[in-house]
């Protein structure tokens, strides 16, 4: 049921940017400086698209920064996350090492503790 409300959102979202795309076909000339600018820098860049290329370019680079922004702010918890499951596992180690100097225990409630878990 989740699989065809997918697919469903999916094919209801392509038709909305189709629907975008052809009420936007009129070409707009992006330039790379105001007129002033370019005239004085004697750089003359301009490039003539369909405007829904516009629009939907501006929304894909605006997702692409939005996670580039993201993936660095979070780099703090990544690594956070990292160094404890290094520690987690130089503990494991070290657990394990001294159960093998110890191999039995003196008591039988601590044998019971000791004792691995089963699966199931």
């Amino acid at each position: 049921m989740i699989r065809y409300t997918r697919y469903l959102l999916l094919v209801a979202l392509a038709i909305v940017l189709l629907t975008v795309a052809l009420a936007n076909r009129g070409a707009v000339t992006l330039n790379a400086l105001p007129a002033d600018m370019a005239a004085f820098a004697n750089l003359n860049f301009a490039l003539t698209v369909p405007l829904y290329l516009v629009i939907f370019g501006s929304i894909v680079v605006g997702l692409m920064i939005g996670f580039v922004w993201e993936w660095l702010r979070e780099h703090k918890h990544r690594s956070s996350a990292k160094e404890r499951a290094r520690e987690i596992t130089r503990l494991e180690r070290e657990i394990e090492a001294l159960r093998r100097e110890t191999p039995s225990p003196q008591d039988d409630v601590l044998a019971l503790l000791d004792r691995p878990a089963k699966a199931g």
